[in-house]
């Protein structure tokens, strides 16, 4: 019975051979981009999985106000392993920015360095193919290296014993190697280097400076081990507050109440974190959820096609279902049968679609940001997974016209196609069609919305200038020769000014510190705010385009400067004193340092526009090591040229490098560039697949009306008029579903937009944008069809009558 199901399908197939390819290559579309963005949120939620004790790992953040850190102070790791026994191990990691690393004549600059204590590796079960995790980063001066890493530096060397120069932080001798940190990880770095390297420093809790990793033992709640942590809080921090900033116990004991240290579990990192301070940019999980979604709604497309086009059809099939009720079928086996052509087509739609996904894996991969390779879709759990996938969806596409076809009445279809039931006005179809219709319409505006507000980060007014800023780095190779280099720049007449140090809007690099104003209670809960501190030269203000709105900038004519502090806006209004002068008062900074305020600027955009502006100070001091130059020409390449020739003049030990400061703020959004680049291929996908429904849908309804057609013609309608008269009813389809579209996406962007401090607002002509190009866009999938009905000999149309 099965193997003739089969037969009877198959030749059902090769009859309707639009119907088959419109269905199969709808439906492979559909599920190619099903099983990709499947892969895709699998990867996502996986990550941080492969350690062998995941789950029991916690990373402690700190939270100050509304203020929060991945990291914490030096101390806070061992104190918590002393002071609680469910703490089982603790270790921690400390970055190094960019740095130079030599063996020989091999000399590369290095950005993905780092310190660990000695068990972080095997705390995160990293495996080696040299060396022993449990003593390789014990012993001071010694490293661990990725396999990629020897290879650049040893060739095929043996790399173990061997010793690195790592520019200002000594020799380090190759202790272990591991083959790479797993791609779906919170961290990738290429060295790991032995904490006890680092020179002795006070144990001090109420800093910044150390990524902290906790594993605790599997019968602790975290909820009741971070309940404990406020008694760490007054017996650590409170004293440190209160001698740093110079204030009362009870005023220190205020500010320490916004000290938090918070466990967060490592397998939520990648998803549910997001400071400026984490060691890589971490997704979204909101997006997780998104494409997710986005993924459904395309299958559910393609099977809304299925459907479509398969009760459409009924007219074509419904004599064969009367021969077969009258020879004896029950009405089981016609649902049985139906159904085995929906799981046939819903197998070949997956054969083909794995050849897309062989072919269009590449660019998925570097759009979304995944290393998925192909044979992971040909494993064995994965083929089986594909096979209930295509049952699933064979069974849901199918259901419904199988059901329906099977009850077709006897008598009737055998008496005239035209009384079948349903016909082109079927109700559930024409709600499939507004389902169709109102995904396309919400994904092109939520398109629109996402380049909108891509855009106007992009060119919001940052409060600096950003055009024909070229910041030179690693200026700390030339030594003493960085101010010479800076004066031969300032002699061209291509520089308009250049300021020497490393503090630049976007890149990261900076410090941050508690901070207060002298004499002044902030508020109620706290008697000092968070601020980052820029160092700068005297020149820093003016090569940005700074605006100074109060005061003055540094000034070499005022040696008193060294002491003295330049803070924005968002600095004065949270220090309390926006309705006052803050020229002349003091800012007490954490270690009870004291600064004189001689200038405000206008608030600017030193990180991304994402986030909230947040309270600066810059200090007057040496932070040599990279130069911003604020050029005038238009053949800026062969300035860099010519730069390039002076600064090898100077003899460095390493390349020359710089990018545009307009080109990094650029990358600051690559997120959202790629969440913009996946929702257009998204809607192009749910279009096509709804247009080529649209077009199959179109063209049987078309055939069924072909008499009432030829009758219009022969009494004098135009090609418009018939193009009007099948047009209508499926604008009218598209109205509804514009107008069902239009309050989800709303709320749906709107929800979006919360997470960005400086948004734009939604306007009204982006939705008629949308549901007019979704118009457009039927309109040329029916007129194909309705053209050719129309342009039709009606003496052909009217022969059989």
């Amino acid at each position: 019975m099965i193997k003739n199901y089969f037969r009877i399908a198959l030749r059902s197939l090769r009859k309707n051979k639009v119907f088959a390819f419109i269905n199969v290559f709808g439906m492979a579309t559909g599920l190619a981009c099903c099983m990709l963005i499947a892969v895709y949120v699998y990867e996502e939620f996986n990550y941080d999985n492969y350690a062998a004790n995941a789950k029991q790992i916690y990373r402690v953040n700190l939270g100050t106000g509304e203020t929060s850190y991945p990291m914490v102070d030096v101390a806070v790791g061992p104190g918590i392993k002393n002071a609680f026994p469910e703490v089982k191990d603790y270790c921690r990691l400390s970055t190094t920015g960019e740095t130079f690393v030599q063996y020989g004549d091999n000399q590369f600059k290095e950005q993905k360095l780092v310190f660990a204590d000695g068990n972080f590796l095997q705390v995160f079960s990293i495996p080696f193919l040299e060396g022993d995790a449990k003593t390789s980063l014990t012993e001071p001066n010694s490293i661990v290296i990725t396999k990629a890493f020897a290879k650049k530096y040893f060739g095929n060397e043996q790399a173990t014993g061997k010793i690195l120069k790592v520019d200002g932080r000594g020799v380090f001798k190759v202790t272990g190697i591991i083959e790479k940190v797993p791609d779906n990880s919170h961290f990738h770095f290429d060295a790991f280097m032995s904490m006890s390297t680092l020179p002795p420093m006070p144990q001090t809790w109420s800093n910044v400076n150390f990524y902290t990793y906790l594993l605790l033992d599997k019968n602790t709640s975290p909820k009741e081990l971070e309940a404990k942590f406020p008694q760490l809080v007054s017996k650590y921090v409170v004293p440190e507050i209160q001698r740093d900033m110079g204030v009362s116990l009870e005023e220190a004991q205020k500010t320490g109440t916004g000290f938090r240290f918070v466990l967060q579990p490592v397998t939520d990192i990648h998803l549910h974190s997001s400071t400026k301070y984490e060691l890589e940019a971490n997704a979204d999980i909101n997006y997780v959820y998104i494409f997710g979604a986005l993924a459904i709604f395309v299958l559910l497309i393609a099977c809304v096609n299925f459907i479509n086009l398969s009760t459409a059809n009924s007219v074509k099939r419904s004599r064969e279902v009367g021969i077969r009720k009258v020879l004896g079928s029950v009405k089981g086996q016609l649902i049985n049968q139906f159904l085995t052509e929906s799981i046939l087509l819903t197998f070949c739609a997956m054969l083909l679609a794995l050849g897309i996904i062989f072919i269009v894996l590449p660019y998925f991969n570097q759009l979304a940001g995944q290393h998925v390779r192909f044979y992971f879709f040909i494993g064995i759990r994965s083929v089986v997974a594909e096979l209930v996938l295509c049952l699933m969806v064979g069974v849901l596409a199918g259901i419904y016209p199988a059901f329906f076809l099977s009850s077709f009445n006897t008598i009737a279809v055998l008496k005239s196609t035209s009384s079948v039931k349903g016909g082109h006005k079927s109700i559930f179809r024409n709600s499939l069609v507004v389902f169709q219709f109102f995904i396309s319409t919400a994904l092109i505006i939520a398109t629109i919305i996402i380049y909108q507000q891509l855009h106007f980060m992009q060119n919001k007014k940052l409060g600096y200038d950003k055009d024909q800023l070229v910041y030179l780095q690693d200026t700390h190779l030339l030594g003493n020769n960085q101010k010479a280099f800076r004066q031969a720049l300032l002699r061209d007449n291509r520089v308009q000014n250049a300021s020497m140090g490393r503090n630049v809007p976007g890149n990261g690099i900076m410090s941050g510190t508690e901070i207060s104003a002298k004499g002044t209670e902030l508020n109620k809960n706290s008697a000092a705010i968070p601020a980052s501190i820029f160092h700068i030269d005297e020149e820093y203000v003016p090569t940005l385009g700074l605006q100074v709105i109060r005061g003055r900038n540094f000034s070499k004519n005022f040696p008193t400067d060294s002491s003295a502090v330049v803070i924005n806006e968002t600095a004065v209004r949270d220090l309390g004193w926006a309705n006052t002068d803050p020229i002349g008062k003091t800012i007490i900074r954490s270690g009870q340092k004291e600064f004189k305020v001689i200038g405000v600027v206008a608030d600017f955009h030193y990180a991304s526009v994402k986030q909230k502006i947040a309270p600066l100070m810059m200090l007057l001091g040496n932070n040599w090591g990279g130069i911003i130059v604020k050029v005038k020409t238009s053949d800026a390449q062969g300035f860099l040229a010519d730069t390039k020739k002076q600064w090898t003049s100077l003899n460095p030990s390493g390349p020359f490098a710089y990018y545009f400061l307009d080109d990094k703020f650029a990358s600051l959004y690559s997120a959202e560039q790629r969440t913009g680049k996946i929702f257009s291929a998204f809607t192009i996908i749910a279009i096509v697949i709804a247009s080529l429904g649209l077009f199959g849908l179109s063209a049987f309804i078309i055939e069924q009306r072909t008499k009432e057609i030829g009758i219009r013609k022969v009494l004098g309608a135009s090609v418009a008029q018939v193009l009007m008269l099948v047009s209508k009813e499926f604008l009218l389809l598209m109205s509804i579903a514009f107008i069902f579209s239009i309050p989800v996406t709303w709320w749906g962007m709107h929800i979006w937009l919360q997470d960005f401090a400086y948004r734009i607002n939604i306007s009204w002509w982006v939705f008629l944008l949308a549901g007019i190009g979704a118009s457009i866009i039927a309109l040329i999938t029916i007129s194909f069809q309705a053209i050719k009905a129309a342009l039709a000999n009606p003496v052909k149309s009217l022969r059989t009558e």
